[in-house]
């Protein structure tokens, strides 16, 4: 548990699903009205940061860590709501290199990545990417040597234990393996939410087209 400015605490966590677990907690217990006046809940890879807390002196973020410390947190719990469904054309130009550290051809790249069901575990880089977690440990992938110096938006890449969707055309490192056909969805300002994906949503990928394969 660390102070964080005048008026937030950041608590880290040994791993990203006991982050997830915490933060789907501390959403349970501010939606039943459990917790103190905090403005922003913000996780990330193995923290959440506890943003605008009523109490910010000392002695109350003290207080408040205390209280936190002494939580039992119950395991991840898989969302039961609708999955947000993003089709994906793969066609990607590192398909063949994913498939080869999986040890699969790349049509069942295809039938891996597609079938496997997604969870956001936080947000970040730009407005709109959401870090997705699902795969399992030896699906893991590096991120490239080289970065590309332009990503297109759209692209749907991989990197570690993470799944993540180009929101814009940006600089990255990360391993591309598709596309979706309309980014624009990921964020849209004039929408409430604007961000498509949000901490904790479930995501599915569906087959739109792949490389040879019209759409």
């Amino acid at each position: 548990m660390l102070p964080a400015g005048r008026e937030a605490l950041l608590v880290e966590l040994s791993s990203g699903e006991h982050a997830e677990a915490f933060h789907a907690e501390l959403l349970r217990r501010h939606a039943r009205g459990e917790l103190p006046v905090i403005r922003e809940i913000v996780p990330g890879a193995q923290s959440v940061l506890l943003d605008g807390i009523a109490d910010r002196t000392p002695q109350g973020r003290e207080r408040f860590a205390r209280e936190l410390a002494s939580w039992r947190i119950p395991p991840l719990r898989r969302g039961t709501g609708d999955a947000v469904e993003i089709p994906v054309v793969y066609d990607g130009p590192d398909l063949a290199e994913v498939a080869t550290v999986w040890g699969v051809g790349v049509d069942e790249v295809l039938g891996i990545h597609a079938g496997t069901e997604f969870r956001v575990a936080f947000c970040g880089f730009a407005p709109g990417f959401g870090y997705l977690t699902g795969l399992p440990g030896h699906l893991r992938v590096p991120r490239r040597a080289t970065p590309r110096t332009k990503v297109p938006a759209g692209a749907v890449a991989l990197a570690g234990p993470y799944t993540g969707v180009y929101p814009r055309a940006s600089p990255g490192g990360w391993q591309l393996i598709g596309r979706m056909p309309d980014p624009g969805e990921l964020w849209d300002p004039a929408r409430e939410p604007a961000a498509l994906l949000e901490p904790g949503a479930r995501v599915r990928f569906v087959v739109a087209g792949a490389a040879g394969v019209a759409e």
